[in-house]
């Protein structure tokens, strides 16, 4: 689907060099980015109240390795 969007020059110029991508690539990976990391922040938010039957301890987590929590 084909959409105008109005963004000022800096903030596209932002989004161009943290993606390395032209313009509607860069702002359709920035969005599609943008949605994927609201899901994972839902889903960790569920896991960490218990709202979830996620079957793995925060301990078993935490021995799994680091994770970069961006």
């Amino acid at each position: 689907m084909r959409i105008t969007v109005d963004i000022d020059a800096e903030t596209l110029a932002a989004i161009q060099k943290e993606t390395g991508l032209k313009k509607s690539p860069a702002i359709r990976k920035a969005a599609v980015d943008y949605v994927e990391d609201l899901r994972k922040k839902r889903f960790l938010r569920k896991v960490l109240e218990g709202r979830t039957d996620y079957g793995i301890t925060n301990e078993e987590l935490e021995d799994l390795g680091s994770y970069d929590a961006d």
